[in-house]
């Protein structure tokens, strides 16, 4: 009997280890993701439904040729997916377009506002049960977002962009599609399996991002000056991207929505970092 507790004990605990490692390279992946759209959004290139367009793509291509291959019966229903890769697009697109308004720091900090929101949402949907101390780290979330706001709102075109605050309402509207998406591909990714998920949501993402990019972006992609150079950050984009959503169904699987949005939370160190050390910015006290 004690024997069978440490075993259950010795399997939590590994569990737990492989969710904080997953959620640690998660988070190195989204920060360097971040930064890439910067980078695009530093040189011109507003197109963030193409970036995220080319990610759905190799998904579907990758995971559909898989899934081809197996030939598995189809445990998940088609307009579920169609509404995640909807909610995912559109997430994407906002968090991304928001590059173009305030600083990157904002937009790292800013996205944790998606973990409240995975918290009511697997509550409510997946009932979830969670302890005091995760409300309480809520709050001070919470609290956090509305500084962040608040401070671009005094600091106006000193914060770091052309209209912070209307950069910081896209990044809270995104994060919110965010804690959608996160929370109906754990449902999805406990009802069917990794190969499905990951093929529907890059077929219809790339479906629903391809009619995004006809009727908003094809002015801003003809006037590119198209080269080895300018093509290189979108390649960088579309391949950390495509890791990042391999592995985050092994994250949501083993340890949850809520696990995943928690590890974000160190891409704002590293994103802090970065700027400090690599960009040799000034970063403000309460960041």
């Amino acid at each position: 009997m004690v024997m069978g507790l440490n075993l259950e004990e010795i399997k939590k605990k590994k569990t737990t280890f492989i969710g904080l490692g997953l959620g640690q390279i998660l988070s190195l992946l989204c920060t360097c993701n971040v930064f890439t759209s910067s980078e695009l959004a530093r040189k011109g290139y507003n197109v963030p439904t193409t970036q995220t367009f080319l990610s759905y793509m190799l998904l579907a291509i990758v995971y559909g040729g898989i899934m081809l291959y197996r030939r598995p019966t189809i445990k998940g229903k088609w307009y579920h997916y169609c509404l995640l890769a909807l909610a995912d697009v559109e997430g994407n697109f906002l968090v991304v377009k928001a590059n173009q308004y305030t600083s990157i720091t904002s937009v790292m900090l800013l996205d944790c506002w998606a973990i409240p929101c995975v918290l009511v949402l697997t509550w409510v949907f997946l009932k979830t049960k969670y302890r005091v101390m995760k409300i309480t780290g809520v709050v001070i979330c919470i609290l956090g977002v509305v500084m962040v706001v608040f401070s671009d709102v005094h600091a106006g075109s000193r914060a770091g962009g052309s209209n912070p605050v209307k950069g910081d309402f896209l990044v809270v509207a995104g994060a919110t599609l965010y804690a959608v998406s996160n929370t109906t591909e754990e449902f999805l990714v406990k009802n069917a399996n990794t190969v499905e998920l990951m093929t529907f949501l890059g077929f219809f993402g790339a479906i629903i991002s391809a009619i995004q990019i006809g009727i908003f972006e094809r002015s801003e992609l003809k006037a590119i000056d198209w080269s080895a150079e300018a093509a290189f950050p979108f390649l960088r984009f579309t391949v950390t991207m495509f890791l990042f959503y391999s592995l985050l169904p092994v994250l949501l699987k083993t340890s949850g929505s809520a696990m995943f949005t928690l590890s974000l939370l160190t891409s704002d160190m590293w994103a802090v970092l970065i700027r400090i050390f690599a960009y040799h910015e000034k970063v403000k006290a309460h960041f």
